[in-house]
């Protein structure tokens, strides 16, 4: 069974409270569900773990060298300058596929930039929560 890491950067816990105008109404533990179903769905495990530390986004990644098939990751704020989380994702040869829930390339012209995209796949922007699902059915090959 394919072993995928989901990981959430900063504020993403905050789903349902922060800025429903642009994330929506869902919580946190709304998209950990809908995450759960959909891994069931395609016969894969997943680990689901969110931090506001760049450091822990960083180590979990690297914990993921030998022991993950791939990875769905919304780095929050960190996608637009953390060369960290980029190295980690080149470091561990794994496939990534990066997820935003709004569409960055409408937002504030610091959004348009993306650091980390370059150590990932491809990038899913702008479908809302069924992005983090897109990329769990590509990374399951289905």
């Amino acid at each position: 069974m394919k072993k995928i890491l989901v990981l959430n950067g900063p504020n993403i816990n905050m789903l349902g409270v922060r800025e429903p105008g642009v994330y929506g109404t869902a919580t946190y533990d709304d998209l950990c569900e809908m995450i759960r179903k959909k891994a069931e769905e395609l016969q894969v495990a997943v680990d689901i773990k969110q931090s506001n530390s760049e450091g822990q986004l960083v180590d979990w990644i690297q914990a993921c060298h030998n022991n993950a098939d791939g990875i769905v990751m919304n780095p929050g704020a960190y996608t637009h300058y953390s060369v960290a989380i980029l190295d980690a994702l080149k470091s561990v040869n794994i496939p990534a596929v990066e997820v935003h829930i709004s569409n960055i390339h409408q937002r504030e012209e610091f959004r348009h930039h993306c650091v980390t995209t370059a150590g990932c796949t491809g990038q899913i922007c702008g479908l809302g929560l069924q992005g983090y699902l897109l990329a769990l059915e590509y990374l399951a090959g289905k």
